[in-house]
């Protein structure tokens, strides 16, 4: 399967404009989660995530669309930004069959924001991302210490006499 954006919406009430999407993707949700909870997914297909503290109330810096914070956040399932010059930013993610899934995603701002083409063409490059042999950036954990050798000493904890 190959994924798919179906037509975006978009309401306006008064100066609050709200763009919705629904994209399959090629992916389980849980594949999909670090796309739009991570700073490397998001950066991959979006926007560079200066900052994202992965948390309800962490601070968020999402570079093309302002600071702010995390308004929701459901893991493996809901992450929503509300950030300054960007609005409200919801990815919902849902099951769409054993290996794929569906985005519902919502972007509710007031004044100018970005279209639904900017959003059409970064749902392209989400698929394109998942769909690749490379998949998603993953953040490489750091490499854990080597157990000291038998009778090698150790060191001393802080405020420990040696």
């Amino acid at each position: 399967m190959s994924g798919s954006i179906a037509q975006g919406t978009s309401q306006t009430h008064g100066n609050t404009h709200i763009l919705h999407f629904l994209v399959r993707l090629p992916r389980r949700m849980e594949d999909v989660w670090p796309a739009v909870a991570t700073p490397e997914g998001l950066g991959a297909w979006c926007t560079a995530a200066d900052v994202l503290e992965a948390r309800l109330d962490g601070a968020v810096t999402l570079r093309d669309l302002g600071s702010g914070r995390v308004t929701a956040w459901d893991v493996d399932r809901v992450a929503e930004y509300t950030v300054e010059r960007g609005g409200r930013i919801r990815f919902h993610l849902e099951r769409g069959g054993d290996a794929e899934s569906v985005l519902r995603f919502t972007h509710e701002f007031q004044g100018e924001g970005s279209s639904e083409t900017d959003w059409r063409r970064r749902f392209e490059r989400l698929i394109e991302v998942l769909e690749s042999p490379q998949g998603l950036p993953v953040r490489q954990a750091p490499k854990p210490a080597e157990p000291p050798e038998p009778g090698e000493p150790l060191d001393p904890l802080p405020g420990q006499f040696t």
